[in-house]
């Protein structure tokens, strides 16, 4: 009986036992396969076109450096394409499209190169002589213009390289060190650093990658193939400073300036009819060290390159008997076409004949009056019309620069507003950029204040200088201001000239005031209930700017105009010059 019982006992122990370990094996199994969850690497591929953001069959996704960016190429027939906004963005600004005529032109130093868009774009005009390239190098499709990456390289530093699965394209811009280190074994590229995370590519024993960031477990590193992600640091060996050389063969272009030896002290002589050399003599006599003039011979007066001209061979004469040269300049204040209406530049610029015309059109006056420069003086250029008045001077620069004669734009005192001027692409083709260094409050322009308070001009260098080099900034002071009037019929202002300013004072009975902020004499009055204000420009003034002029290093000044002023402003623009 008791061994009886003894079985009956331990067949119970076992049915007790059993049960329980089967849920321990459950829960062993439960907890092995969480663990092994948690610790496994995942194998999940990731999905390479959300990756490189590829939305459409055609895309070609850019990597510019270590960035995927959002912009997309496209690729056709093997080669490599960009929009023109891309173009711009990472390679050159400096190509000229007009869709009308359905060209993209590019300026060097000497010659304009053209490409018809579409399908004669497989040839190349210099100076109208064709060159064949072996590819399209333009086409629209749509609205949007591409344009071929190795024409591109033609006028811009850069090196890329195509790869697929999925299509994507490596650039290149800038060289130097990189960290390099070379993969131990066999791993995988993931799009995060966590073994978790998706897989981009696999990586072989022997890749190299650059190292982009280094943390604690994982690196970002770029693959010579252009995926950037992460890998554990474990299997980075022989990691080490390596050089990325550029290997393009590319040759900036080099604009060969006229350069004039010295500082510049030009004088702009408005002249409304043809005047000779005795009247130059009459007008430069009071100057001291003026060696350049600007008289305003040339007025545009119609959208089609046509402008009269005021040139005078006796002037021309007398001037370089005093050893001066004769900037001649072309404007656009106050020119109406044949029908009354303003200059429309879109029209006079846009057009490939217009420029054409014009640029001879001057060209003939130089050759025919022996003209030192040309100024350009268009101060009514839109923002619609801002690229074209741009390839304009580049176009104008070829044939100054083949005369030796000097091409000098004005411009306004940088601002959003006059950003379409593009000084730095005047900076790189013209000779001398010069900066109306006035009008800072103007008719119109709804306050009264200072022309010219030394602020103003001083940021007018210091922003014209971000984008132009010192040596080829010409500064214009005013010998001019206004008197502002403001009563019950709202704000007025006239005229005053320098050598006005004496009688003016005297005539009202005011004191003016040296205020340090504009650093200007001040002076104002009221009558009943009229307040008369006006910021004197006069010898302390335009002392003061020379001296920012000359810490700022710039090429020289100017002065609007001749025959405004008072003796003894020469006196110091004299000692600028010294300096």
């Amino acid at each position: 009986m008791r061994t009886i019982g003894g079985i009956r006992m331990k067949k119970r122990v076992v049915t007790v036992l059993v049960p329980i370990v089967l849920i321990l094996i459950v829960i062993a199994a439960a907890l092995g396969s969480q663990i092994l969850e948690k610790y496994s690497y995942s194998k999940n591929k990731a999905d390479l076109n959300a990756y490189f953001n590829i939305t459409n069959v055609d895309d070609v996704a850019m990597v510019v450096q270590d960035s995927i960016v959002e912009e997309k190429a496209r690729l056709r027939e093997g080669v490599c394409y960009f929009t023109l906004p891309t173009v711009e963005k990472y390679f050159t600004d400096r190509f000229y499209v007009n869709s009308t005529e359905q060209i993209l032109l590019f300026t060097t130093d000497t010659d304009v190169v053209r490409i018809d868009i579409g399908d004669g774009s497989n040839v190349m005009y210099v100076s109208d002589a064709g060159q064949e390239l072996g590819y399209q190098a333009a086409f629209y499709e749509g609205d949007t213009l591409y344009i071929a990456g190795d024409y591109v390289k033609k006028y811009a530093n850069f090196e890329y390289l195509v790869h697929d699965e999925p299509l994507r394209v490596q650039i290149y811009t800038q060289w130097g060190s990189y960290t390099e280190a070379t993969v131990s074994k066999k791993t995988a590229l993931r799009y995060q650093g966590g073994i978790k995370s998706d897989i981009l590519t696999e990586l072989s024993a022997g890749d190299s990658v650059e190292i982009l960031e280094k943390m604690e477990n994982w690196s970002k590193v770029q693959t010579t193939d252009a995926f950037i992600g992460y890998v554990e640091n474990k299997v980075l060996k022989e990691e080490h400073e390596a050089e990325r050389v550029c290997s393009t063969g590319f040759q900036e272009i080099v604009y060969n300036n006229v350069k004039k030896d010295g500082k510049i002290n030009l004088t702009f002589h408005q002249v409304f009819e043809e005047v000779g050399g005795d009247k130059l003599a009459a007008v430069l006599a009071p100057t001291r060290t003026v060696n350049v003039v600007a008289p305003t011979w040339f007025r545009l007066n119609g959208s089609s390159g046509d402008f009269t001209s005021l040139a005078n061979q006796s002037y021309m004469t007398k001037a370089h008997e005093l050893g001066i040269e004769v900037w001649a300049l072309i404007t656009d204040v106050d020119s109406l076409d044949l029908y009354g209406a303003e200059i429309d530049f879109v029209e006079l610029l846009s057009s490939s004949a217009n420029r054409r015309r014009l640029i001879d059109g001057l060209m003939a006056q130089v050759d025919s009056y022996g003209l030192d420069g040309i100024n350009i003086d268009f101060e009514k250029v839109r923002s619609d019309s801002g690229t074209h008045f741009v390839q304009f001077i580049r176009e104008l620069s070829i044939e100054t620069r083949k005369r030796g004669v000097v091409l000098s734009v004005d411009n306004y005192v940088p601002s959003e507003y006059t950003a379409h001027y593009n000084r730095k692409e005047q900076g790189i083709v013209a000779d001398y950029i010069i900066i109306m260094g006035y009008d800072e409050h103007y008719v119109g322009g709804g306050a009264a204040g200072s022309n010219a308070s030394i602020g103003f001009v001083e940021g007018g260098i210091t922003d014209t200088k971000a984008v132009v080099p010192a040596e080829k900034i010409i500064n214009a002071v005013p010998f001019y201001t206004r008197v502002w009037e403001s009563g019950p019929d709202g704000l007025k202002a006239s005229t005053l000239t320098m050598n006005a300013e004496a009688d003016w004072v005297r005539r009202t009975g005011v004191t003016p005031t040296w205020l340090d902020e504009p650093c200007q004499n001040y002076a104002e009055y009221q009558v009943n209930d009229t307040l008369y204000q006006c910021w004197l420009e006069d010898v302390e003034s335009i002392r003061v700017k020379l001296q920012v002029m000359q810490s700022q290093g710039i090429k020289g000044v100017a002065s609007w105009k001749i025959g405004l002023e008072v003796p003894g402003v020469w006196d110091v623009i004299a000692d600028y010059m010294a300096q």
